[in-house]
């Protein structure tokens, strides 16, 4: 449903209220709906701020029309009365359907009026619950974040004019973690795993063909020291060398999805912030350490670019990917330092900025970024994915802060050796061969999907993947896994919807394949659509 139908929606509500009734303050929904587009844009037509509610805060909330549907979703038996209740007030409107269908939803709305004490309406117990997020819409962004309201840092904001909740009927099941429809835990392992067949791995971004012999040898031969506890400070020297950095800058992680979850464990935050679309584990690591979560949402029309002014003041935790996977966009190291700023910790994902020729644009190794933690990964070049190691560079503080935060002996041996092999100049060499190669098989796969006049790619691709958009990708993707090809699906990065897929760089041989393949799989779509 777009922003004009939502806007209708809420204007036959008002009309109901009767003649005599002020215009409407703000619009109240649940969290897990705070970025839907058509919600977003009508609190920006009417120029109104955006309220949401946690759906645990809204299911404490008696309503006087409950349903079966929403509660069962939701955990509320009306989301809309309930989040317009939230802030207190008296219901002028009950929950109304709209007339226009969402898909196989409908949106509903209600409308209550506050008044300056603002009287409580429907608590359980009394308890006015104070509202966990604020929505900032405006041109060209979605700003989310944890906060009271949006230009505001005192007590809730208490309108005496109506508030008008507005809640798309979930077609899945968000939960009370906020995450949504975003299923933040799929990873592109998924599209491959289990499948009874063999398919052309598009879907994971390792590199094919990897590890190299030479590596799986020093992998094996550390197996003689099983018996020992790991000792990781000639890994960790070796790490730190490469970037020229101290030792006591560079901690050595189980994979770069460790780090993540020390990083949401260990660092104080009060307001973090995720950018997206992006890598969707610093968010889930971060929810599940019970944080309330913000989210900064780049648009496609904008080329999923950043502008750091995009990012609140209030932010002081922001995570950022470089490249970003999905969206294979490099950001300027210049727009990322812009985001430094006292008292924020800024964590810069760049587990596949070793795909990037010359690593241009990368942070790791600056220590003079104030607040700068810098992931690094090498599953990705060197085909480690079930060995798990990675590395964080940051400040000697923080990086104390994330060692308490780990067991004990977090990176085994094995990987240990792994990360020291990889750290040295013929490895670093490969590495950089590597990357130059990815670059012209990447330019190679662009040109042939541009040849699809269904097909939006997003330009310029940096990384060792490919983002693309067009009309029914989900159809599109299985009919791909039937002609032996495993593409990952972008409806699980918020942001992105159903229309997007992921699709990993390969040598120009596959390319090929894939590009005949996708040309069957077209064909037969528009053929069962005539």
């Amino acid at each position: 449903m777009g922003a004009e139908e939502v806007v209708a929606l809420v204007r036959e509500a008002l009309a109901v209220a009767g003649p005599g009734v002020p215009p409407v303050a703000e619009l109240v929904t649940v969290d897990t709906k705070a970025d839907e587009p058509g919600i977003v844009a009508a609190a920006a037509l009417l120029g109104v701020p955006l309220r949401s509610y946690p759906a645990s805060v809204l299911a404490g909330i008696m309503v006087p029309h409950p349903s079966g549907a929403p509660l069962a979703a939701t955990g509320t038996p009306s989301v809309a009365e309930a989040a317009a209740l939230a802030g207190g007030g008296e219901l002028l409107v009950p929950k109304r359907k709209s007339r226009v269908r969402c898909g196989p939803a409908k949106a509903t709305c209600a409308v209550v009026r506050r008044t300056p004490g603002g009287h409580v309406g429907g608590h359980v117990g009394g308890a006015v619950p104070d509202p966990d997020r604020c929505v900032k819409p405006g041109t060209g962004r979605i700003v989310v974040l944890p906060c009271t309201h949006p230009d505001h840092d005192g007590p809730p904001h208490r309108p005496p004019t109506p508030t008008m909740a507005v809640m798309y009927i979930p077609t899945d099941s968000p939960d009370a973690s906020g995450a949504g429809r975003h299923d933040l835990r799929h990873h592109g392992d998924a599209e491959v795993r289990g499948q009874g067949r063999d398919l052309t791995d598009l879907a994971v971004n390792v590199r094919a063909g990897t590890p190299p012999h030479w590596l799986t040898e020093r992998i094996a031969a550390s197996l003689g020291t099983l018996a020992a506890y790991p000792d990781g400070r000639t890994a960790r020297a070796a790490v730190a060398a490469r970037h020229g950095l101290a030792p006591e800058r560079v901690l050595l992680t189980s994979g770069a999805a460790e780090a993540f979850v020390l990083i949401a464990r260990a660092l104080p935050a009060r307001r973090p912030v995720v950018v997206h679309p992006q890598f969707t584990e610093p968010e889930a690591a971060l929810r599940a350490a019970g944080h309330e979560v913000g989210r900064v949402l780049l648009r496609a029309a904008d080329g999923f670019r950043l502008d750091p002014a995009e990012v609140p003041d209030e932010a002081d935790l922001v995570v950022v990917g470089n490249p970003t996977n999905p969206t294979s966009v490099l950001h300027p190291a210049a727009v990322l330092e812009r985001l430094a700023q006292p008292g924020r910790t800024l964590v810069v994902d760049e587990a596949f900025m070793d795909a990037v020729p010359g690593e241009r644009e990368a942070l790791c190794g600056r220590t003079d970024v104030p607040g700068l933690v810098v992931l690094r990964s090498l599953t990705k070049t060197w085909g480690l994915a079930g060995l798990r190691i990675g590395y964080v560079a940051a400040e000697p503080e923080t990086v104390r802060l994330l060692e308490e935060a780990q067991p004990l002996w977090p990176v085994s041996s094995p990987a240990l050796a792994a990360a020291e092999a990889c750290m040295e100049p013929r490895a670093l060499a490969e590495a950089a061969e590597a990357a130059e190669r990815i670059a012209v098989d990447r330019a190679h796969l662009v040109a042939g999907l541009r040849e699809f006049t269904e097909v939006e790619v997003v330009e310029p691709a940096r990384g060792p993947f490919v983002l693309v958009r067009l009309e029914r990708a989900a159809e599109i993707r299985e009919r791909l896994r039937m002609l032996g090809f495993a593409a990952r699906r972008g409806d699980t990065f918020p942001g992105l919807g159903a229309e997007w897929l992921r699709l990993a760089v390969r040598d120009r041989a596959t390319t090929n394949r894939f590009l005949q393949a996708f040309d069957l799989a077209l064909q037969a779509l528009s053929a069962v659509s005539r």
